[in-house]
């Protein structure tokens, strides 16, 4: 009788265990993804349909991305990150004047912002400032990155970009 009271108890406390570590996992993928980490993965995916010439979903993912990366900015403004976003969103959207004030704005937070850096030199090529490109071309020269070695690509005319 003992050892059935025994194995009883064993057996309920077992289970109350397993119910609660299966109540507490930690599991990465039952956390909610940020406005931010939303806004990139459009952006990821919206690349991939600009070099497949699907310009209409890529122009969808840039908008959609935009206006998550809006809500991220608020939440959680003057993050150079995000404003390096919302100027290469704004970019490829057309509105380069907004995209220039995104960067800029980003700059002045992290002048050597390496995506910043590169992404308003492209914007600098393709409103025909090259002055302004070789600039920002200038800063990235000692990063080693790839940034520097597209953003000299564009440049030179080399590599092509669509805004």
């Amino acid at each position: 009788m003992i050892k059935k009271s025994i194995l009883i108890i064993i057996f309920v406390f077992g289970l109350a265990n397993y119910s609660l570590s299966a109540g507490t996992s930690d599991n990465s993928s039952n956390k909610t993804k940020s406005n931010y980490e939303k806004a990139v993965a459009l952006i990821k995916s919206a690349k991939k349909y600009d070099k497949k010439g699907k310009s209409d979903k890529a122009e969808k993912r840039y908008k959609k991305a935009f206006k998550l990366l809006l809500v991220s900015n608020k939440k959680k403004p003057n993050n150079p990150d995000t404003l390096n976003y919302l100027g290469f969103t704004s970019r490829k959207l057309g509105d380069f004047e907004k995209g220039e004030n995104y960067y800029l704005e980003g700059l002045a937070i992290e002048p050597n912002h390496v995506g910043i850096n590169e992404y308003l030199g492209e914007l600098y090529v393709a409103t025909n400032r090259i002055k302004l490109a070789k600039e920002r071309l200038n800063i990235l020269v000692n990063c080693n990155c790839e940034e520097y070695k597209e953003l000299k690509e564009i440049i030179e005319g080399t590599k092509k970009s669509k805004y």
